[in-house]
């Protein structure tokens, strides 16, 4: 945390600033600033929502006995009760992008259309200029990863996906699905979250945003849990600092694609086939 101080704190001095003149103003106008009562409640419902109706639960109550009936009634078009866990993992992608993307972007520009959803981390000048940075965060993310990698629970939570090792194709699918909703989860935390509270709240938008981040968390193994406040905090900073949720995003899939393919690799279970017959 001292490091993470040293490296941000002129970033999080500046956010203040802005925030401290933003606020002035409004108060010099006699007006009330409501984007922090607007976003906090649209991301506790939006959060609240993916925990109901995100998850395997949902999947078996409203969507699989769709997919089963189609494929009955298609001859096994759809190939069900071979991939049924990866039309489960299908579902939870899908509602996250949905919540994460979907949702909050549109709605937040129906209520304030003066605002542009580019200074809500998706510009992409000075992505280049900023690449040391995503160097810099492996060289410190990738030590701790190895050390939560030889975590007795960590083999038997990922990948999440466990037909990951009966083929190729299995693999590479769950992975495409896991960094779509990994990007998705970004433009959320690190790009809605911080862009609709960043003038009112300055620095504070992304310490607000560390603690439902560190809580998504919960259930995976105790040490990823913690680190997620830290991951949190370190990643809302640099989405600040460059404007950007790139590089948070590919620190995002890089750490996750080597925590997949080592808990494979460790148990002996890397793919040997393109496709499962």
């Amino acid at each position: 945390m001292p490091l993470m101080w040293l490296f941000f704190r002129d970033t999080w001095r500046e956010l203040d600033e802005d925030a401290h003149r933003h606020r002035g103003e409004l108060l010099a106008r006699g007006k009330t600033d409501y984007r922090p009562f607007v976003a906090l409640v649209m991301c506790a419902l939006i959060l609240t929502m993916q925990e109901y109706y995100g998850g395997r639960s949902a999947y078996l109550l409203y969507a699989r006995p769709v997919l089963e009936k189609y494929d009955a009634a298609h001859a096994g078009a759809l190939s069900f009760h071979k991939y049924d866990d990866l039309y489960g993992y299908t579902w939870w992608a899908v509602t996250r992008i949905t919540g994460y993307v979907l949702v909050p972007f549109p709605v937040w520009k129906a209520l304030y259309p003066k605002d542009s959803l580019l200074d809500f981390g998706l510009r992409t000048k000075g992505f280049f200029s900023h690449a040391w940075i995503y160097v810099l965060f492996l060289a410190v993310v990738l030590p701790a990863m190895l050390v939560v990698a030889n975590q007795p629970d960590f083999g038997a939570y990922y990948p999440f996906y466990k037909g990951s090792s009966r083929s190729w194709y299995d693999f590479l699918v769950w992975e495409s699905m896991y960094f779509a909703q990994f990007f998705a989860l970004e433009m959320f935390f690190r790009g809605f979250w911080l862009g609709a509270l960043r003038r009112s709240l300055g620095s504070g938008a992304i310490f607000a945003m560390a603690v439902p981040y560190c809580m998504i968390h919960y259930g995976k193994p105790y040490l990823e849990a913690v680190g997620a406040v830290v991951a949190g905090i370190a990643l809302g900073s640099l989405s600040m600092r460059t404007k950007s949720i790139y590089q948070g995003f590919l620190v995002h899939i890089t750490v996750a694609a080597l925590m997949d393919w080592l808990s494979l690799a460790h148990r002996h279970a890397l793919p040997t086939q393109l496709i499962a017959p």
